[in-house]
């Protein structure tokens, strides 16, 4: 098997509030659904983060250890677990109120581990992201590393405040993965060329963004050509939710380029940066094959290789 993976990055309870006055909570964020997705596909995975003593920081600790996950003894708190509370209106929109506690402890490196991940409010919210960054930096010319901006601006703020930000993240990455809901945020009338372009010109050899039901479209390395794939859901009545499919999507293009060494160390570093359309194609249709299986199922689904289609 590959090496293994570190995750650093939010793990916290979902309150949902629903117009018919039901109440209803679940384990979620971004890094933590990578994580767990990656231990469903057969990566010995490691979970920095962090969450308090009480019942809902007991209950992520459960959800994550469950699926496979080996949780740091560091990300133990004595503050509370953080909560996303969001209401839904009649519309089915939702209005959220975040209470959120991320003061992230010195993060143990455990030999093995060949790449780290990181990404979403763990990477850009104090003063744990300063914990992430210097993390990342450390450990940099051993691993590979991958990021997920996944912005949130009723926590981030101005996009002119945490762009500095998620661009040296990008610099230190290897491989940076988007929505197109990302790119409009941070960068307002610009095509996803010209982005893709800009984060590899910052350091990034694989530079990829999801277009929701449109697919994807990634950046080769080895020449700059931008290309378009189509999503992998094969009928779209079949779809329950995209709840977590952005995760999903990451945990699979992660799992894809270990298998490949294309990820893992600093020797599949170097391969990245000269890897064609032809040698990412493996990853690139496992990650679309992840999110495939997880719009099939309510909330952050995470597949196993055994549900894999072709």
């Amino acid at each position: 098997m590959t090496s293994r993976v570190l995750v650093i990055g939010e793990v916290l309870i979902d309150v949902v509030r629903t117009p018919d006055g039901a109440v209803s909570e679940h384990v979620g964020g971004s890094p933590a659904n990578v994580a767990t997705g990656l231990a469903r596909l057969g990566h010995s995975t490691d979970f920095a983060t962090t969450f308090g003593r009480d019942d809902r920081g007991r209950a992520c600790l459960e959800h994550v250890r469950g699926q496979g996950v080996e949780v740091l003894p560091t990300s133990r708190t004595a503050e509370p677990t953080s909560v996303a509370d969001a209401t839904i209106d009649e519309s089915g929109a939702a209005t959220y109120v975040f209470d959120l506690h991320w003061n992230l402890a010195p993060v143990p490196v455990r030999s093995g581990v060949g790449h780290v991940h990181t990404g979403s409010i763990a990477a850009t919210v104090a003063p744990g992201a300063a914990t992430v960054a210097r993390t990342i930096a450390e450990v940099h010319d051993e691993v590979t590393v991958s990021y997920d901006p996944n912005i949130r601006p009723s926590i981030m703020g101005d996009p002119e405040d945490y762009r500095p930000v998620v661009e040296h993240l990008v610099g230190l990455s290897d491989v940076v993965k988007a929505s197109s809901d990302d790119l409009e945020l941070l960068y307002p009338g610009r095509t996803v060329e010209e982005v893709l372009a800009h984060w590899a010109d910052l350091g990034a050899a694989l530079t990829v963004v999801t277009l929701g039901g449109e697919g994807v479209a990634y950046r080769v390395p080895a020449t700059g050509t931008v290309c378009r794939v189509q999503a992998r859901v094969l009928d779209p009545g079949l779809v329950v939710d995209t709840v977590g499919a952005g995760d999903s999507f990451m945990a699979g293009l992660i799992s894809g380029l270990l298998d490949t060494g294309l990820a893992g160390s600093a020797a599949a570093r170097a391969a990245l940066a000269e890897a064609t359309e032809a040698d990412l194609e493996p990853a690139i249709t496992r990650a679309l094959m992840t999110s495939g299986v997880t719009v099939r199922h309510a909330g952050a689904y995470s597949p196993t290789r055994d549900e894999l289609e072709g």
